[in-house]
């Protein structure tokens, strides 16, 4: 059977992001963003392009779809991290090995034409959006902002010549048991005596909030494995993305002696209302959206736990987890995911790990070196 790859020119975009909606169309668990929220990362004037190149690729078997991928180059996290690493993201392949070692050879090979000594994904485009090839906990559908992939896609890359290089932990905590009470009595200890107050963020603060949220953010992960700082640009982009679904029990602040020193961002589990509509909202699935959007949302995710570094160990990520807890408690959510986490991070992990967190997935990131 015939196989063919071909960079896809700018006007078939439209076609690279169909594909994975048409491969998933029956999947159980498999859950699409909106289309037009694709559409809008992928363009070439969103901020993220302003320091990344690309290209598009599809794979064809017999003249009809059977994959895709982004070959992807990041100046801002090689200058960063002063290196020379590329990223592939965007993969979504059929169980064809021909076609996606083909793929991702043709996507290695523009990124070792401009100089790349190796190539990681899949990020899409990077590690400040979705990432990961689930690795495990394959029996439900992810939680908002987190990919699913089926358990093929380990053997594609596999096969393609791709090894592990960290796997991303995702820890499903019941909130409807509380925080519990040895842990309230360890957030009291470590911040008695302390000026250290928590805050969420009223509708009219959120301009002033998302410049806290961007400062506390690239000072907390800086260190981290494949971090990249948000530009300004990007930041914004994200935060007037988050806006319409942005509510105050959902951002929380602790500040030290007046100073802004760690947030919390939760968000329901918004692909329960996206698993309706499909990839689009119109007539036939506004209304499956709206209802699942008001009624069977029944969980959340901790996205993300920032804390500066000149203010760790003083005991304020508990501190936040217990307000996540809480919030968590008032919108009746039955349990909530805090995702992602590195698998080396042992200090977060042993901290989710006591009160009660359970890993219950596991997200891969994969490495070839040219």
């Amino acid at each position: 059977m015939s196989l063919v790859i071909r960079e896809l020119p700018e006007a078939e975009l439209g076609a690279f992001i169909d594909y994975p909606y048409a491969l998933f169309s029956r999947h159980p668990h498999w859950v699409g963003e909106l289309k037009k929220d694709v559409r809008h990362l992928l363009d070439t004037g969103h901020p993220f392009w302003r320091h990344g190149e690309r290209a598009l690729y599809m794979a064809f078997r017999n003249g009809r779809p059977a994959g895709r991928v982004a070959a992807i180059v990041n100046s801002a996290h090689n200058n960063f991290h002063n290196d020379k690493a590329g990223f592939f993201g965007f993969f979504d392949c059929s169980d064809d090995k021909e076609a996606a070692a083909a793929l991702l050879k043709a996507a290695c090979a523009w990124l070792k034409a401009r100089g790349m000594d190796s190539a990681l994904g899949p990020v899409n485009p990077s590690t400040n959006e979705t990432c990961g090839m689930l690795a495990e906990g394959f029996d439900g559908p992810p939680m908002v902002m987190m990919p699913y992939t089926p358990p093929y896609y380990l053997e594609l890359a596999g096969a393609a010549g791709f090894a592990k290089a960290k796997d991303l932990l995702a820890w499903r905590v019941d909130v409807a048991h509380g925080f519990g009470e040895r842990f309230e009595k360890i957030v009291q200890r470590l911040t008695r005596g302390k000026d250290i107050k928590v805050r969420h963020v009223a509708a009219d603060g959120l301009d002033r909030a998302i410049a806290e949220v961007k400062e506390i953010y690239n000072s907390a992960w800086e260190k981290n494995w494949g971090f990249v700082p948000m530009s300004d640009a990007e930041f914004n982009d994200m935060a007037a993305a988050m806006k319409p679904v942005l509510k105050p029990e959902y951002l929380y602040f602790a500040d030290v002696d007046g100073k802004p020193a760690a947030f919390v961002l939760l968000l329901p589990d918004l692909n329960v209302p996206l698993k309706a509509a499909r990839g689009s909202l119109n007539p036939l699935t506004l209304l499956p959206f709206l209802y699942n959007l008001h009624f069977k949302m029944r969980a959340g995710r901790m996205l993300t736990l920032g804390v500066k570094k000149e203010f760790r160990g003083r005991g304020l990520e508990m501190l936040l987890i217990k307000k996540g807890f809480e919030a968590g408690q008032k919108m009746k959510w039955v349990y909530g995911e805090m995702s992602w986490t590195l698998e080396d991070n042992t200090q977060i992990n042993g901290v989710i790990e006591a009160i009660g967190g359970k890993v219950y997935r596991k997200y891969r990131v994969f490495e070839k070196k040219f």
